[in-house]
């Protein structure tokens, strides 16, 4: 048909010869006009060669991180319709119709939902992981005054004005918490598919470190506060600094007009200093709001 839009899958992989056959197969039966695309991220084991066999499309991404295959993914191919999904097995491909139904009524990204149904809870096996699920989701749903309910799901579907907008900017597996945020303040149309999420196979691992990854996961939500609402964030550091110093200076003031002489002396500096800083700050958080604005203004103008 004419008017039948174009769906690619991409599957990001490293080291995944036990299930990459099964995920593009599975999303072949699904998808049988669908390309579907393997990117090796420098795997040492059979990946390419089980995928190409299966039937993808195989491509290598040399720079490593989850973060640069998806920016190498999203910059070479060409669709109407983008989904992506891990090379684990663990999301199923039956739903990846009600996705790209989602995307083909307007949504900018729908995202495979593992939460609501209790399933990731009870499959997967590491608990910090899906503790550092509930810190992320709260905060962005606190910053942003929406009620989003998994924002680390690696299955999700994309509209073309997405993809080819999106600036990816980070490396590593907090690529979907930093998708998420561009699409919440760039007013992107979300959607959420709940979905049956399963844990790995017996013999594949993982490749989250969970002590670095969450780091760099609590990097990203630092970085949400200084880069999408820079007033609000260095203004706090302002008024902080504004209160040690008045705390600080106030008995400096109250010697001064009681003997008009001052005696503390450091402490008549210290404060002064920490004043300064706190008008410094209020003026770069002012100059940034403005910097962002117009970056967002410029977003819009050259939009693909």
């Amino acid at each position: 048909m004419k008017n039948e839009k174009k769906v690619a899958v991409l599957i990001p992989c490293y080291n995944e010869e036990q299930t990459i056959k099964r995920v593009v197969t599975s999303f072949k039966d699904q998808l049988p006009d669908a390309d579907i695309y393997v990117y090796d991220n420098n795997s040492t084991d059979k990946t390419s060669k089980i995928a190409k066999k299966a039937g993808a499309i195989v491509c290598v991404e040399r720079k490593q991180g989850k973060g640069a295959v998806i920016k190498r993914m999203f910059h070479d191919v060409e669709a109407d319709i983008f989904v992506t999904v891990d090379g684990d097995d663990t999301y199923p491909a039956k739903n990846v119709h009600e996705l790209i139904r989602c995307v083909k009524g307007g949504a900018d990204m729908v995202v495979g939902d593992r939460i609501t149904d209790g399933q990731y809870v009870d499959e997967n096996k590491r608990q910090f992981h899906s503790f550092g699920n509930s810190l992320v989701k709260t905060m962005i749903n606190r910053f942003f005054h929406v009620k989003l309910k998994d924002i680390m799901s690696g299955y999700r579907a994309f509209s073309r004005d997405f993809v080819k907008n999106y600036p990816v900017l980070c490396d590593g597996f907090q690529i979907e918490t930093d998708m998420t945020i561009f699409a919440l303040d760039h007013q992107f149309v979300i959607e959420e598919i709940p979905i049956k999420y399963r844990d790995r196979p017996s013999g594949s691992n993982s490749k989250l470190r969970t002590i670095p990854d969450g780091i760099k996961v609590i990097f990203t939500i630092f970085n949400l506060h200084r880069h999408y609402r820079p007033l609000r964030f260095f203004a706090a550091i302002s008024m902080t600094l504004l209160i040690v110093g008045i705390i600080v200076g106030a008995p400096v003031i109250l010697e001064y007009m009681r003997d008009t002489y001052i005696n503390k002396i450091p402490s008549a500096i210290l404060a002064s200093g920490l004043i300064m800083l706190s008008v410094l700050f209020a003026s770069i958080g002012v100059i940034l709001d403005s910097v962002r604005r117009v970056g967002k203004e410029q977003f819009e103008i050259n939009r693909k």
